[in-house]
């Protein structure tokens, strides 16, 4: 079985044809990489012109962007059985063509539920084309196969284009005067990449393709739709104000049925989408309760800043806009400071998880007393930078210790079970509880005869919910700087070959003889 080829000189992609400049070659991919993962079929800066023209309210649209978001959880357990099957240059095009296709049938179909359906997909392929993009430059970015170098560096890409996709979708919308700008920018971006590579690759193959066969996408559907279950219970709930809906209480009794035909197929099929014993390592769960807590810490900007600057400042989405290249700042500099402190100093990760932790808390902390009437929108930037500091600090080193936890066998897996907390249900569950203390608080303080104006109790309702939050959050940040945890062992932190990877599959998948 043939190995990882052995290049001299520059790096270079084998899949590339000879008359691409060898240096060029990894940057080429990196673009693309920055490409796609800001690709998607709705982009949720513009959510207020695509409420306007579909006629839908804001609950259905966002509705629609969690199942974008979704799709990006669910890839994983299949990336690997993809690139095994088939070659770089296959897996490209179609992915790319599908989501130039997703991006073209937005702008057609108004439709609540194919939306729905067609940003799942077009997320879904997303993934699959960074993944592909990046195993194949990973030895570029670490030539040692090292986690604590390749996460971090992962992570800056995938963090700074969150928030560089809403940027760009606003001010195209800004400037051309229509939401459909960022969809055809799309369009023509990812368009030259298809022709880029059906004209400058070919088909290359580092081992003997795996058969594509035995894949529960059955599995995958009912883990999906659990999942967007749970969200939908939690983006409609204020709406329909609960339990006082049959609607809602019928989406709530229906989730325990779902859970457990989704369970009852994992368990007794011999290749679940996701392995039961995925779900048994002993540290998962405080390692999905941190992924939880860090997710509620990082989604009151969502809520409660968002009503902060568009119902007491009135700022426009131009205006806070800005804050989203803070955001990019604050990512790439907690991701570079993860790659110093575990690769260069190699420092107790603990202490780096209760470093990225302090800082989630530190914007709580500013916000209660940034609350005030008159504000300019540059004293946003701080908190703003801080949070996004600590996220990327928190983000990077949880999944390090989810590697430590789990083998490789199980660790994509591990991704799409995370993927299950961060990926838009603990952030729509948050939303949820955070718009309900809003209506709770501001009647509250209304209700109770103080000489206030409706506004002023809106502030009153902020700060009570950032000082929730502070207290919870102070709370946790004590809890982790008591906890300890064994050092990660001294093999952290390499990735396999893709052929040895390739045989333990191709094992795997083999027939059993009795």
């Amino acid at each position: 079985m043939a190995g990882p080829p052995m290049l001299t000189g520059p790096f270079a992609l084998p899949m590339m044809k000879a008359f691409v400049p060898r240096k060029a070659h990894p940057w080429i991919y990196l673009l693309f990489a920055i490409v796609f993962q800001m690709t998607s079929a709705i982009y949720l800066g513009n959510l207020s012109h695509m409420m306007g023209e579909w006629g839908l309210m804001r609950e259905d649209v966002m509705f629609v962007g969690m199942c974008g978001i979704l799709g990006v959880a669910m890839p994983f357990p299949v990336l690997f059985r993809l690139k095994f099957r088939y070659t770089n240059r296959s897996l490209l095009l179609f992915s790319v063509g599908g989501m130039i296709m997703c991006n073209y049938l937005v702008l057609l179909i108004h439709w609540m539920p194919l939306l729905c359906v067609i940003n799942y997909a077009c997320c879904f392929m997303k993934l699959m084309a960074t993944f592909e993009i990046l195993s194949n430059i990973q030895l570029w970015m670490t030539p040692r196969r090292d986690f604590r170098v390749f996460f971090p560096l992962i992570y800056i890409i995938i963090l700074c284009d969150m928030s560089l996709g809403g940027w760009m979708a606003e001010h195209l919308a800004y400037y051309f005067g229509t939401w459909k700008a960022m969809q055809w920018f799309i369009i023509a971006t990812q368009s030259l990449i298809w022709l880029f590579i059906y004209g400058c690759t070919k088909h290359f193959r580092f081992m003997k393709p795996l058969p594509f066969i035995s894949v529960d996408w059955l599995g995958c559907v009912l883990w999906s739709v659990l999942m967007l279950q749970v969200i939908w219970i939690f983006e409609y709930a204020e709406f329909y104000n609960w339990f006082d809906s049959t609607l809602w209480t019928t989406v709530v009794l229906l989730l325990p049925l779902t859970a457990a035909v989704t369970i009852q197929r994992m368990l007794f099929i011999r290749h679940p989408y996701i392995d039961p014993r995925a779900f048994q390592y002993k540290t998962l769960i405080p390692l999905l309760f941190m992924f939880a807590v860090a997710e509620v810490m990082n989604s009151s900007p969502q809520t409660l800043q968002n009503i902060f600057t568009g119902t007491v400042q009135h700022y426009g989405a131009m205006a806070t806009s800005r804050l989203d290249l803070v955001c990019m700042v604050g990512y790439i500099t907690g991701s570079l400071f993860s790659l110093w402190w575990m690769k260069m100093l190699r420092f107790k990760y603990t202490r780096l998880l209760t470093i990225g932790f302090f800082f989630l808390l530190l914007y709580q902390v500013w916000m209660y007393f940034l609350i005030t009437p008159m504000l300019n929108i540059e004293r946003l930037y701080f908190p703003t930078f801080i949070r996004t500091f600590g996220y990327a600090i928190f983000f990077s080193t949880l999944t390090i210790y989810l590697e430590d936890l789990m083998p490789f066998q199980h660790f994509f897996m591990g991704l799409t079970i995370c993927g299950f907390i961060r990926n838009g249900v603990v952030a729509t569950v948050s939303g949820a509880f955070y718009g309900y203390g809003m209506r709770y608080y501001v009647a509250d303080n209304l209700g109770h005869g103080f000489d206030i104006e409706p506004l002023q109790a809106v502030m009153m309702a902020l700060k009570q919910l950032y000082g929730i939050t502070c207290v919870g959050g102070t709370i946790f940040l004590l809890l982790l700087m008591l906890w300890h945890v064994n050092p990660v062992r001294s093999t952290l932190g390499h990735l396999p070959y893709w052929n040895k990877l390739g045989q333990q599959m191709r094992r795997e998948l083999a027939p059993k003889t009795h």
